[in-house]
């Protein structure tokens, strides 16, 4: 077998091993968030985050209140306006405090 083939192989099995992992991660960060409502104060698309008014976040020990956070995908703050009621999941991911799922409640 060429040392390229070789390569091409390990290449495969690294992506498959990452895929997996990062799979693991997401679905550990949903086990652990908790829906809460919240209403939107402030949209900074520049800097990918909202300032939501929210309820408490039991599983990131915070009571209610009003704070920006990341969010996971930016493009998820072209679908919000301000004074809109939301659902969300926040995590702590990397040291922020970031919405990992959003939804504009009717």
């Amino acid at each position: 077998m060429s040392p390229t083939i070789r390569n091409i192989r390990t290449l495969r099995t690294l992506a498959r091993q990452f895929t997996a992992l990062a799979a693991t991660a997401l679905l550990s960060l949903a086990a652990h968030a908790q829906s809460v409502e919240g209403e939107v104060r402030r949209i900074d698309a520049e800097a990918g985050k909202v300032t939501l008014k929210h309820g408490e976040i039991k599983n990131l020990d915070m009571p209610a209140m009003q704070m920006s956070f990341r969010v996971a995908d930016p493009a998820w703050l072209k679908t919000l306006q301000v004074g809109d009621k939301v659902r969300f999941d926040a995590a702590k991911v990397n040291g922020q405090f970031t919405i990992t799922a959003i939804t504009v409640s009717k």
